[in-house]
């Protein structure tokens, strides 16, 4: 009965998987901060990704972790870099099965591990990055990949890159806007997973914790630009925002369960202290009732195969 009348359910289609792919690894290795979460080898994510498809995962969004870093990312762009390679490499495996979606943002690619490029007094030129958001869009559209995960909080990013894949005649690649992207404490072990070169934090491009209007804001601009989905993000800290994000969208709303919050469950989980299973699935449920019509969720395989 309780199932019958349930107002709000999780379904494998409705989950996303992040994935790390790192240059040069030999085999994949555990990340410790993640536990369960990998760095990738390319055979491994695409086992990874057939693993997520045969679930019923409804897609992957794919990060790179170069060998090398400069000021300007440059590998993020370049045809031979680990992301490009990598995407390609799962749209021949997976992409009639699962959408192979691609993070769009430098900061796994600089040495100084901020989103943009730095000006001269070491803050971040949002004008110089967009045009760097464009060259790596075309890379990851010529790589394949279907959807790009615009993640780097700059002004204008949605705008610049879809008239970019227009005339460049990419006219189906999608866009995902990391629209309501906060300042958070939550993403401290992905700083790990990226093996992130920040010192800092990136207060002066992400939003305020304390701005629930801001973050209706920063999704209604992207939507005027041509966004395809808008994203909240962390989603369980957030779920206000979520929720006002949800009333007034006409396009799909997504969340990214972050790595914090997944680090803390399996940790507590891991002591003991709370029910492993009900609490994963309370908090996809907690987002989904929010309003969110998708999850980023580094447990998307696992949740998928419960759910069968």
């Amino acid at each position: 009965m309780r199932r019958l009348v349930s107002e709000t359910r999780v379904h494998p289609a409705e989950l996303i998987l992040p994935l790390f792919v790192r240059e040069g690894a030999t085999e994949p290795a555990p990340i410790g901060s993640m536990p369960g979460v990998m760095h990738h080898t390319l055979d491994s994510l695409k086992r990874a990704a057939t693993e997520a498809a045969d679930a019923g995962v409804g897609g992957v969004m794919l990060f790179g972790v170069p060998l090398t870093r400069d000021a300007t990312g440059s590998q993020a762009s370049s045809p031979d870099g680990i992301l490009n390679l990598a995407t390609e490499a799962l749209v021949a495996e997976v992409g009639d099965a699962i959408v192979v979606q691609t993070d769009l943002c430098l900061d796994e690619f600089t040495d100084h591990g901020h989103c943009g490029v730095l000006d001269s007094r070491g803050a971040v030129d949002n004008d110089a990055t967009l045009e760097r958001y464009i060259d790596m869009a075309l890379s990851q559209a010529h790589a394949g990949s279907a959807m790009l995960g615009l993640s780097g909080m700059m002004d204008g990013q949605v705008d610049a890159v879809r008239a970019a894949l227009d005339e460049e005649g990419f006219v189906e690649t999608a866009i995902l806007a990391y629209s309501a992207k906060y300042a958070s404490a939550f993403y401290g072990p992905f700083r790990e997973a990226v093996d992130s070169q920040l010192t800092g934090d990136r207060r002066s491009y992400q939003l305020d914790p304390g701005n629930r209007r801001e973050g209706m804001r920063e999704a209604t601009l992207d939507m005027s630009e041509g966004a395809d989905v808008v994203m909240v993000k962390p989603a369980m800290s957030y779920l206000d925002v979520l929720a006002d994000v949800a009333a007034m969208s006409d396009i799909p709303v997504w969340a990214y369960q972050v790595s914090g919050e997944y680090a803390m469950i399996e940790a507590a989980a891991a002591n003991g202290w709370i029910d492993r299973r009900r609490a994963i699935e309370e908090s996809l449920v907690s987002i989904r009732r929010a309003g969110a019509d998708a999850v980023l969720t580094y447990w998307a395989t696992e949740v998928a195969g419960w759910l069968k």
